[in-house]
């Protein structure tokens, strides 16, 4: 009973780290209409900044509340700079932010080289319940998780920025006819997505440690877990990130993790090819 409850903690912790990833990926995909490939190479950046701080003898907790600002000043100037100038062609943005992504990968690999690194975790030991031991660092993740999903929730769905971002999703020349500067909402919700993926990088960097090709599983997943969940709403790619999530997390423990892998990406494409609207279609929060 105790290793079930390990086990199945174990899982809603790593869920909890994909939904962190999936939601700036989301948000960027419903509000652009495109997918930012360079989503994974924002979760190494948060991952680079958290143990740069370390490493320079700072708190732990400088790095990770400074990731996320960084990560997303960044996402908003390369947004200004690069991004915005091809959204009228979709297809050139997605292989625009790939390049992006490949440009940041191969600098942080050049940087750090092949070596992992790593960063202790902010608050360590375990929380014991009875005869079980669960990480104090990953249910801290599962609470930070939670409260980010509230935050974005109440930020889309009850703030005048919300309002903003709501109208230029659903019809952006009306939006930009009623006085909505839509090129400053599309960098703002860019850099809110970037911003997202560097805290989750922050977050992670304690559990997994720090290397070049650190994003890149993240993005596939995350990628995956948006287009089971569904494109245009808030909702659906946290349902996405949840199924992929606590799928990726669960399958390994009764079968080789490669086969597990294999196997979410099968059910993932069957899945959308039944139901290409994913799980919960339609725009808004």
């Amino acid at each position: 009973m105790a290793n079930a409850f390990v086990a199945a903690f174990e899982i809603l912790s790593f869920g909890a780290i994909i939904v962190l990833i999936v939601l700036g990926l989301g948000i960027i995909a419903s509000m652009m209409g495109i997918f930012n490939f360079a989503q994974g190479e924002f979760v190494l950046l948060g991952a680079y900044i958290a143990y740069l701080a370390y490493a320079k003898g700072l708190p732990i907790w400088t790095g990770m509340v400074a990731a996320p600002f960084l990560v997303g000043a960044l996402g908003f100037v390369l947004e200004a700079l690069i991004i915005r100038r091809f959204y009228a062609a979709p297809i050139v943005a997605m292989l625009g932010t790939y390049a992006l992504g490949l440009i940041i990968r191969e600098t942080v690999r050049g940087l750090i080289g092949g070596f992992y690194l790593t960063v202790p975790e902010p608050i360590g030991g375990s929380i014991d319940i009875g005869a079980m031991h669960i990480s104090a660092w990953r249910f801290t993740i599962i609470i930070i998780t939670l409260l980010v999903m509230g935050c974005c929730y109440l930020l889309l769905s009850r703030t005048s920025f919300g309002l903003r971002v709501r109208a230029t999703l659903e019809n952006p020349a009306l939006a930009r006819a009623s006085g909505i500067s839509t090129p400053l909402i599309y960098g703002a919700t860019f850099a809110f997505g970037a911003a997202l993926a560097g805290l989750a990088g922050a977050l992670i960097v304690p559990v997994f440690s720090l290397f070049a090709d650190l994003g890149l599983r993240f993005l596939i997943q995350g990628f995956v877990a948006v287009m089971v969940g569904g494109v245009g709403s808030f909702i659906g790619p946290v349902a996405g990130a949840g199924v992929i999530g606590t799928l990726s997390a669960a399958l390994p423990w009764v079968m080789a993790p490669v086969v597990a892998d294999v196997l979410v990406f099968v059910l993932a494409i069957v899945f959308i090819k039944f139901r290409p609207q994913g799980l919960i279609a339609g725009k808004g929060v």
